[in-house]
């Protein structure tokens, strides 16, 4: 006699679907509306504050300078966020493989995080070749201490029963750590990529703030600025809000890995069963 598959759960109500785009589409549309009319009712300028209609009209018209400035952004965001992925996570295995290394190199990591950016932007622009690499060591700084944190945390949170059991079937430390710690550290590991990848944008445009990047190589952050100093407003709203469109993006990208990830094993991923 087999057993019989489990039955699949139900789809949900097309209303329960549609309800989380809705629901933040219409609250924008609200504040659209808002906005649109204050402008008009009493007649601000665009110099002052620009409204929604000439924001989108300059986001078009701009759209060679903005874009050029996004993919600048977004390259020193994706390259920091790898890096710190990469160097957090080897580093992480090593501290909680090495209590020696532990206790030699955490205090220090713990340093260079608190210590604001802006403060050590300076310092990293005299011993960097150009500004492009200092902006890409600042957002790395920023970017790699919480995944190192969430990392850390995961690889010590294994069940100690779980690491009785692997010792009494005589598994090496090796073995140990790739079928038991890395897959037991996935969600905490998951949740510092959501937390850096939003860092590693914000980073990214403090650290050209900082470092006072200009021209055709450079990205949002000095599009910002100098729409600032001509007073070009319409085009720094289209500025910040093609950059809070990329940190949404970011986080959705994030998100939806770890969700493919986790989705068939963590409680975090699995959808409950009323």
């Amino acid at each position: 006699m087999t057993d019989a598959p489990p039955p699949a759960a139900p789809p949900r109500p097309l209303r329960e679907r549609l309800l989380p785009v809705l629901v933040p589409l219409a609250i924008l549309v609200a504040v659209l509306l808002v906005w649109d009319w204050y402008v008009r009712a009493y007649d601000v300028k665009p110099y002052i504050l620009p409204g929604p209609w000439l924001v989108a009209q300059t986001l078009v018209k701009d759209w060679g300078t903005l874009s050029g400035a996004l993919l600048v952004t977004l390259e020193i965001t994706f390259s920091a966020l790898f890096l710190a992925v990469a160097g957090a996570s080897l580093l992480a295995v090593l501290m909680t493989e090495s209590r020696i290394a532990g206790l030699a190199l955490f205090p220090y990591a713990v340093i260079l995080q608190v210590t604001p950016i802006v403060a050590i932007a300076p310092l990293i622009l005299i011993y960097v070749p150009n500004t492009q690499a200092a902006v890409l060591t600042c957002a790395f700084i920023v970017t790699f201490f919480p995944i190192l944190s969430n990392m850390t945390a995961g690889l010590k949170s294994v069940d100690h029963n779980l690491l009785d059991l692997f010792h009494l079937y005589g598994a090496s430390r090796l073995q140990t750590l790739l079928f038991l710690k890395i897959p037991a550290a996935q969600p905490y590991f998951f949740t510092g990529l959501r937390i850096g990848g939003g860092l590693a944008l914000i980073a990214a445009v403090v650290a050209e703030f900082s470092a006072g990047s200009a021209g055709a190589g450079s990205g949002l952050a000095f599009r910002i600025l100098e729409s600032q100093y001509r007073l070009n407003i319409p085009r720094l709203f289209a500025g910040l809000i093609l950059l809070s469109s990329t940190g949404v993006l970011v986080f959705w990208l994030t998100s939806l890995v770890s969700h493919l990830a986790l989705r068939r094993w963590h409680e975090s991923a699995l959808k409950r069963e009323i």
